[in-house]
């Protein structure tokens, strides 16, 4: 019985100095993102940093005081875990900061922060956005915001397309009507060509919501913090290339109307 008990010390012993090499904590806990809304994925990973035999992680969600959600994860035997949860339901009603915990044993605790909006809480604004062609004149562009709002939009003729500025306080998206008239991709054969999407200069998908004879309506998502989004096409009023053209011919006929002054004089 005395060698039972000393052995079990020593095991414990051992457990406690693995403890606080690890910082105090054999585990750890992140999520894929610091920000959802209902009905997204939340998925929650960690490591362990010594494995104690089958045990597993016990994963509590609070929302202040309130028990969201609890769950026993299993271990892989490289010492990872992951856990997915629904952000759905009838506990999912309160905007704010919620709360991850992971146990792993007795005393190895890990917690990580994350906020969450309800569709309820989500503010959708509808509105038109009159756009500043210079010589042209204007165009109005008709959007639909969530989770932010429009600051300006500003033509790129450079880059045949529109810069949408935003002040974004949460993740959502925003959904554009381009007049073609004004703005659009196409083929060299007149059919349609997909946008190029720059979210502070990083491309990134979207959703061709509508496509007709007058307008094509697009869906883009984006994150909090993000403040430029770049629509770039095959043409933007006002049309920078037939611009261009214009300078380039004039500039060559003047440089032939010079060498040719040049040559007579010489003569």
């Amino acid at each position: 019985m005395k060698i039972t008990l000393f052995y079990t010390l020593i095991i414990l012993g051992v457990i406690s100095i693995g403890t606080a090499y690890a910082e105090g904590s054999l585990i750890s806990v992140q999520t894929d993102d610091n920000n959802y809304s209902e009905k997204d994925t939340i998925i929650i990973s960690g490591e362990i940093a010594t494995i104690i035999g089958d045990t597993q992680v016990t994963m509590q969600l609070f929302q202040g005081a309130n028990l969201i959600e609890i769950a026993q994860i299993k271990v892989s035997q490289d010492g990872n875990y992951s856990h997915r949860i629904n952000a759905e339901g009838p506990l999912w009603t309160n905007q704010g900061t919620y709360m991850v915990k992971v146990t792993y044993g007795e005393a190895n605790v890990a917690e990580t922060l994350f906020e969450y909006t309800p569709e309820s809480e989500i503010i959708e604004t509808t509105k038109e956005f009159e756009v500043d062609a210079g010589d042209t004149g204007t165009f109005d562009i008709k959007y639909t915001i969530s989770g932010g709002t429009v600051e300006d939009i500003e033509v790129e003729s450079e880059n045949f397309g529109l810069l949408v500025k935003i002040n974004s306080l949460q993740d959502g998206k925003i959904i554009l009507e381009l007049p073609r008239e004004s703005i659009d991709a196409e083929k060299q054969n007149g059919e349609d060509e997909k946008f190029i999407i720059l979210i502070n200069d990083v491309q990134t998908e979207y959703e061709e919501v509508q496509s007709g004879s007058t307008v094509r309506t697009i869906g883009i998502n984006f994150e909090k913090g993000d403040s430029k989004i770049q629509v770039i096409g095959t043409y933007v009023i006002p049309e920078f290339g037939t611009i261009v053209m214009i300078i380039l011919t004039i500039g060559i006929l003047a440089s032939i109307l010079l060498t040719k002054n040049k040559f007579q004089i010489r003569i």
